[in-house]
């Protein structure tokens, strides 16, 4: 059985969240059922299948960022929070 589509929101949605300064702050769920991005109460949920083993769920957020951005996952950079959930991610 093929692996559903990952849920994302627009772009235009992501790109409201980003900051000044090109930082995107992201609440990540790794070991979930499906993939997703969910914006709620102001902030960037996502959800990756990936477990978080050898950094295996942030470059699943990287390419899921990437993915609903519509650009390449080097451009997108994390700064922060490489074993926490709380990440912050800079946008290139």
């Amino acid at each position: 059985m093929a692996r559903p589509k990952a849920d994302l929101p627009p772009a235009e949605a992501v790109l409201s969240l980003v900051d000044g300064e090109g930082r995107l702050a992201v609440r990540v769920t790794p070991g979930a059922r499906v993939e997703s991005l969910a914006i709620v109460d102001g902030q960037l949920l996502a959800k990756v299948r990936a477990k978080p083993q050898d950094g295996a769920a942030n470059e699943a957020v990287i390419a899921l960022l990437a993915k609903a951005l519509g650009c390449a996952p080097s451009r997108v950079a994390m700064l922060r929070g490489a074993t926490s959930r709380e990440k912050l991610f800079r946008l290139d």
